[in-house]
């Protein structure tokens, strides 16, 4: 329909998108083109690995009230003034059309970006909705969110998925209620999520099937601990760090992109979710997976400093027979996510549907 014979792919990608899944493509010669705030813009240029594939175009993110001065990224917006640096975002709609007018992709990755695809379609560009949370979790936006429902009715969750070890406790109904909060431009998250899905012309989820984990390769791993820490606030190359081996334990939220990084990973895993998607990964690790540990909650769902520490102390203790037993189960994980030729076959597929897309 619209390039017969194209190959090569050119895919622009929106703010708030993983970064992780542009390298693969680009390894495979595909152009990525980045939208990102400007103040961003030097940090990952100096991680760029592919200078001649990727490049990024940098946005002036407008002041709104509510928004510290300078604020760009969530990493500096706490979770309930997050609505405002959405609200922001969504004002860059007209520097976004003047980037997509000038390098003409063949289409756009977006997620919270509800407007995105009618300014796409208007450029003769495909709109695809990226999905940076698992199919799990977004199986919930079939449900609709309101202030007004009850405790049951924000814990109900679809029937089939997610599996029916994974459940969600009464005291966790107000982080739910969260996606029904507003998220700017007169939306709430949820709001947000499922115009966006509708507008598109496909979904891209990264997932995948395997064989359970009783049929996975049996052997374990032995841990290497060793060393002294240190707290650091700025950027660090988490990926490589869960490699160190002085490194045991990743204690963590078990956000969407964490969770495929340290199930590549020989560390031990303990679980501290905070909203909707991080706590239906976590159930599924720790009940279905069986691979970490949760921290316990108490009052108010606050995490002490005695339950964080009993927790990594389980989980490194190598006569504990349940420690000893996620050791294993992460071990086959690991080594069936690790294979080249199925992570090789997973990326070579979904590039083939994007290239069948623009033909």
């Amino acid at each position: 329909m619209r390039k017969s014979g194209h190959s090569k792919l050119h895919i622009a990608m929106f703010p708030w998108v993983a970064y992780a899944g542009s390298y693969k493509l680009a390894h495979k010669g595909h152009q990525i083109s980045f939208f990102v705030p400007k103040g961003v813009q030097p940090k990952l240029e100096n991680m760029n690995q592919y200078l001649n594939l990727i490049q990024f175009f940098p946005l002036l993110i407008p002041h709104v009230d509510g928004l510290l001065p300078g604020a760009e990224t969530t990493s500096v917006v706490p979770l309930n003034q997050q609505k405002y640096l959405a609200f922001a975002i969504d004002q860059t709609r007209d520097q976004v059309e003047g980037i997509l007018k000038v390098i003409k992709p063949d289409m756009v990755f977006y997620d919270f970006w509800f407007w995105i695809p009618d300014l796409a379609r208007q450029l003769g560009i495909l709109p695809i909705f990226y999905v940076v949370v698992s199919s799990m979790s977004m199986g919930l936006n079939t449900k609709a969110l309101t202030k007004e429902m009850n405790v049951e009715e924000v814990m109900e969750l679809p029937t089939g998925c997610p599996p029916s070890t994974v459940k969600l406790k009464p005291e966790e109904a107000a982080a739910m209620l969260f996606e029904a909060e507003d998220f700017g431009s007169g939306l709430s998250f949820r709001e947000r999520i499922r115009t966006a899905v509708k507008g598109s012309d496909a979904i891209a989820f990264r997932t995948c099937r395997f064989s359970t984990v009783e049929e996975a390769l049996p052997e374990g791993f032995q841990d290497r601990v060793g060393g002294r820490g240190l707290v650091y606030g700025g950027w660090v190359p988490q990926e490589q760090l869960l490699h160190h081996p002085n490194i045991g334990c990743f204690v963590n939220h078990c956000g969407y992109g964490i969770m495929w990084e340290f199930l590549l990973s020989d560390r031990q895993i303990v679980l501290i979710p905070e909203i909707g998607d991080q706590i239906l990964n976590t159930r599924l690790m720790v009940n279905e997976l069986k691979i970490g540990v949760e921290v316990e909650r108490g009052k108010n769902r606050e995490v002490s400093k005695e339950s964080l520490s009993e927790a990594i102390k389980f989980v490194m203790d190598k006569d504990n027979e349940t420690a000893n037993m996620m050791k294993k189960n992460h071990a086959k994980l690991k080594q069936i996510l690790s294979n080249k030729d199925f992570q090789e076959g997973y990326i070579n597929n979904f590039i083939k549907a994007l290239q069948d897309l623009v033909k």
